[in-house]
């Protein structure tokens, strides 16, 4: 049985749409899950969603992006381990906490490019295309199958588009 992606955030029912997509804003992966959940315990997920076909369309899909930028929320022990266990590069800020804590007891800092992280700008704008979709924007659908089928239809469309 699916679950139904619906839970409580902020006092009201709600889905979150955990999205990846490509450096030009097409979006590769898509997982919906209930509005409480963090996004960091989706990333996994999110990345087993991706497939890109090979250019020559001979062989496996690649599962794995050249590099992933991704923002505070993915700070997390857990987040970083999985990337560089599959041996993704990426570019995540420090959260507050962490660098409170990493000030007491001194270590190498983790590897943050601004001027990599400059371009995440481009998942902002695919989160944009797709709300351009009132229905995505405001979730009319109820059942978390349709509302992901809705999500992939729009998303077909940015696909096609570009």
């Amino acid at each position: 049985m699916l679950e139904e992606a619906l839970g409580r955030s902020r006092g009201s029912l709600s889905t979150k749409v955990h999205l990846a997509c490509d450096g030009k804003g097409r979006p590769l992966s898509v997982v919906l899950t209930p509005g409480q959940r963090h996004s960091s315990t989706q990333l996994g997920s999110v990345l087993e969603g991706i497939r890109v076909p090979p250019p020559s369309g001979i062989g496996r899909p690649r599962k794995r992006p050249d590099h992933l930028i991704a923002d505070k929320g993915y700070d997390f022990p857990s987040c970083r381990e999985l990337l560089r266990k599959r041996a993704i590069a990426h570019t995540i800020p420090e959260r507050r906490d962490r660098r409170e804590r990493r000030a007491k007891h001194p270590g190498r800092p983790p590897n943050f490019d601004t001027s990599v992280y400059g371009r995440r700008n481009v998942i902002e704008r695919c989160v944009n295309h797709l709300k351009h979709w009132r229905g995505i924007a405001t979730c009319y659908e109820k059942r978390a199958l349709n509302y992901r089928a809705v999500v992939v239809i729009a998303a077909l469309i940015i696909w096609l588009a570009s």
